[in-house]
């Protein structure tokens, strides 16, 4: 996992503490312990603190396109992104590093919020348009990768944990008894509540914009419920079939996350324990 974090002057340009930014994405040091990386403007200041997991050598964050006009950081995996840097390329897009990240910027050039669309992985984001002087913060469908936001005096505070947004002291740690309910009540909070005053969960499945002054918030995808007329009538067997071949699939975007360590070639790092057992069950063995 890595960390992201990010200041944002929605109404006027104003001087950004660039230390303020560092230690923001300092206190995420646990989540991105490899290198940190910033970008600092009079409208935007970016933070990230990197695992490396794809392209280890070049894919420092800030990630830029072509001309430096667009900057992101993201924490995540994109599992299609071969895919997805194949077809950019194909429509002209010059890449300068491997990594997935660089991927998802030169895919919101190219398609905007509809960019959303197309990723397969697991992801939280921030995309600055400095051209347009607009922020675009972003969050996997099922909300895997986390986020949080806050808004203070025409200011936008976000980051991957909510203590990083506490390094900032402007910023009040006041307890939500609301949520504090909602937690006794149903286990966790409502989605984009957190236990805190005027701190916000980015909700799984959402974007949010900063264009012209002003935030905008809005859900992507849905999850699809059909009805019972809609369901096609299937034997059992096609049904295992379909589910086997979903699952291969799936385990098979999946395991190109496993990166080899040392000089063994068998020798591998896992960073999900249990997934060789995944492709060995699912993809080698009839289950």
């Amino acid at each position: 996992m890595c960390g992201i974090t990010g200041i944002c002057n929605y109404k006027y340009p104003e001087y950004i503490a660039q230390q303020s930014l560092k230690q923001m994405t300092d206190a995420l040091h646990h989540r991105g312990p490899d290198e940190r990386g910033i970008y600092i403007d009079n409208w935007v200041g970016l933070g990230h603190a990197r695992l490396s997991i794809i392209d280890l050598t070049s894919g420092t964050q800030p990630i830029h396109n072509e001309d430096k006009t667009k900057w992101l950081v993201y924490n995540g995996e994109i599992y299609n992104y071969p895919e997805l840097r194949s077809e950019l390329r194909k429509l002209g897009h010059q890449f300068y590093t491997d990594s997935d990240s660089e991927v998802i910027l030169h895919l919101y050039e190219e398609y905007g919020h509809n960019c959303l669309d197309r990723l397969n992985g697991q992801f939280a984001f921030a995309i600055w348009d400095n051209k347009k002087k607009e922020l675009f913060l972003a969050r996997d469908r099922v909300g895997i990768r986390p986020l949080y936001y806050t808004i203070k005096k025409d200011c936008l505070f976000f980051a991957s944990e909510i203590k990083a947004l506490f390094i900032n002291n402007e910023i009040d740690k006041e307890i939500d008894p609301i949520t504090l309910d909602q937690i006794f009540t149903f286990w966790a909070p409502l989605p984009g509540r957190t236990p805190f005053k005027n701190i916000h969960e980015l909700p799984p499945a959402h974007f949010l914009k900063i264009s012209n002054g002003r935030i905008s918030l809005k859900k992507y995808w849905d999850l699809p419920f059909k009805t019972e007329d809609a369901f096609t009538i299937r034997s059992f067997q096609d049904t295992v079939d379909e589910l086997r071949s979903l699952l291969h699939d799936a385990v098979k975007l999946f395991k190109r996350r496993f990166r080899l360590i040392g000089s063994v070639s068998n020798c591998r790092q896992r960073f999900q324990p249990g997934s060789e057992y995944l492709w060995d069950s699912f993809c080698g063995k009839r289950i």
